[in-house]
């Protein structure tokens, strides 16, 4: 299976051209089992990103476009009355998918967004008493414009933390951009992409990287990293225990996808920046998902300059 994803890996970079850490991260974030929020410009690849990663695991794809009269029974579900049976019949909203592209997030009402927390975390969701579990495995990627402010609500804070990483995938580099020219017409064919790996699969990968160890100092690492966002003077709130999980969660996926089954010191310092930059609430309030991202991103480069790695 462990060459199933390499194969994986080089075939979303296909689907992806010029992002080989972008990429990275996602299938990061997938084993890790959590969620990740992509804030960036229109057209850089973020559905094509979640499109062909859907197809090449053999998953179920949804995308959902978020507007502001989007209701929480449109991406849940509702129960509706069958006159036949006499009951009322449970009808899945998108959520029941095993990939979500939740596009444009932040142009819901909080009351959409919130909508979201519990299938996010719980992996379920309740509607009229009922809970109904959702596909495992279970992956969101939500994405938002940083760049247009007009008709969008914020995402609170409680919904940020329910993403293992932030990610931004930017402009490609010269040579990445001319292949695109060169090689794509308008859109991609997804129908040529095979699956490389099962959702069976993934499903047993995700339980190996639950093995990869952790030694105790390693541990007091990822301690001293989050007590240190609650203590600088420029941070309102810091990371929170959910984070350190994250982070901890994270590290271990990257060690796995180095075919190690320990962590090393690295695996944590390259994970800290996008577990923890969107979870960062800082005492200057900043509205700007960008500003706000590139504050928190020079406060975690110091906190990590300061504290000592352990040998």
């Amino acid at each position: 299976m462990i060459a199933q994803l390499e194969q994986l890996e080089q075939k979303l970079n296909r689907v992806l051209l010029g992002k080989p850490e972008t990429v990275h991260l996602c299938l990061i974030a997938l084993l890790a089992r959590g969620h990740i929020l992509i804030e960036d410009i229109p057209g850089i690849g973020k559905t094509t990103l979640a499109q062909g990663l859907a197809r090449l695991i053999d998953l179920k794809f949804q995308r959902i476009q978020f507007t502001s009269d989007l209701l929480p029974s449109d991406i849940l579900g509702v129960a509706v009355y069958m006159q036949s049976k006499e009951q009322f019949e449970f009808k899945p909203g998108p959520i029941f998918n095993s990939i979500v592209l939740a596009d444009e997030i932040n142009r819901a009402t909080p009351r959409t967004q919130s909508a979201l927390l519990e299938a996010m975390q719980e992996r379920q969701v309740s509607i009229e008493g009922r809970t109904y579990q959702l596909p495992d495995p279970f992956f969101v990627i939500a994405t938002q414009n940083p760049l247009e402010h007009y008709g969008t609500y914020p995402l609170p804070d409680s919904q940020l933390d329910r993403f293992l990483l932030s990610l931004h995938i930017g402009y490609p580099a010269d040579r990445g951009e001319l292949e695109i020219l060169k090689t794509r017409s308008y859109g991609f064919i997804f129908d040529e992409l095979k699956p490389v790996i099962s959702g069976k699969e993934l499903f047993a990968l995700q339980q190996m990287v639950e093995k990869v160890r952790i030694d105790d100092a390693l541990l007091n690492y990822i301690l001293k990293i989050l007590q240190a966002t609650r203590e600088r003077q420029q941070i309102r709130i810091g990371a929170s225990p959910r984070a350190g999980l994250g982070l901890k969660q994270a590290a271990k996926a990257a060690a796995f996808l180095e075919s190690r089954d320990y962590l090393i010191p690295d695996d944590i310092k390259r994970m800290t920046l996008p577990v923890l930059r969107h979870r960062l609430v800082l005492k200057q309030e900043i509205f700007e998902p960008e500003k706000r991202n590139q504050q928190s991103e020079a406060l975690i480069h110091e906190i990590l300059d300061t504290i000592p790695v352990p040998i």
